[in-house]
């Protein structure tokens, strides 16, 4: 008997790890019934699975480690994955067509795509939308720098609004200016993704994000691997209404689930890959 359950605990382990990445929590007498075992045998997989870092206990049961209301700033978030969100922001700007408008929300993939626009002029003209202080001023700056044509060629609208630690611009005035724009396309990043859809920990602003989602015509999410195992206090909207996922990693686990739900996924090319799964062109 003990050695059964020693080759059966990583098949265990596995199973309560992909449903707490599923769900962002599970329930120790959940966890008995649906894997026929002890309470102790549970508890003693989940407190494995804790010191490894792959989960975090909680009284009768485990949370995602990143299962939080807990927002880092953003000079934290942007030295985390960065070359994967260099990748994926690369990817991105192929969606990014001249003569467009577009919305970029808050984050530091976000930010790494409004770097690349402000070092392709041949974009331009270009109407900016965004509720992040670091993208405005990385396109403010570009557009300053101009030294051809009309200065104006690259055009910035800040909504305005409360500043949070991630240097997101929320709220009522950020969700009032949102609501009189239209734009064609929405970059949005995310601090966690999931079947159950997008997740930011601040509630103010996945209520901005969704006035955001309203006000474009395309919502392209832009996540990195590091964002399935997250989920954050407030949802921000589900996958339905999501039309195109770039991610660098698409974990068995909830790839029916993100496949069947999304317009289209497209799993770029980053530090550790050999090459993007194949993709349709963008169009405008």
């Amino acid at each position: 008997m003990v050695n059964t359950v020693r080759v059966l605990a990583p098949q265990r382990q596995e199973r309560i790890l992909t449903e707490v990445r599923a769900r962002g929590a599970v329930r120790v007498t959940d966890l008995v019934a649906e894997l026929a075992v002890s309470d102790m045998t549970v508890r003693r997989d989940i407190a494995q699975l804790a010191d490894r870092g792959l989960v975090r206990r909680v009284h009768g049961g485990a949370v995602s480690p990143q299962h939080t209301a807990h927002e880092p700033q953003f000079a934290t978030k942007r030295g985390l994955a960065a070359a994967q969100k260099l990748a994926i922001a690369r990817a991105a700007l192929a969606y990014v067509t001249p003569g467009g408008s577009i919305a970029l929300s808050a984050g530091t993939t976000t930010h790494a795509l409004a770097e690349l626009i402000a070092a392709s002029p041949h974009l331009r003209p270009l109407t900016v939308v965004t509720n992040s202080v670091p993208v405005s001023d990385a396109l403010h700056a570009a557009g300053r720098a101009t030294t051809a044509g009309d200065p104006h060629d690259l055009d910035v609208v800040l909504t305005g609004g409360t500043r949070t630690p991630s240097d997101a611009l929320v709220g009522p005035v950020a969700d009032a200016a949102l609501g009189q724009l239209r734009v064609d396309r929405l970059f949005l990043g995310v601090h966690g993704l999931g079947p159950s859809g997008l997740t930011t920990p601040n509630l103010l602003e996945a209520q901005t994000d969704r006035a955001l989602v309203a006000s474009a015509d395309e919502v392209l999410v832009l996540a990195d691997r590091s964002k399935w195992a997250a989920v954050g206090l407030a949802r921000i909207c589900g996958l339905d209404a999501v039309d195109v996922l770039l991610t660098d990693d698409l974990p068995d686990d909830v790839r029916a689930a993100t496949t069947a739900a999304v317009g289209r996924v497209e799993v770029v090319a980053g530090p550790g890959h050999d090459a993007a799964e194949p993709a349709t062109p963008p169009t405008a």
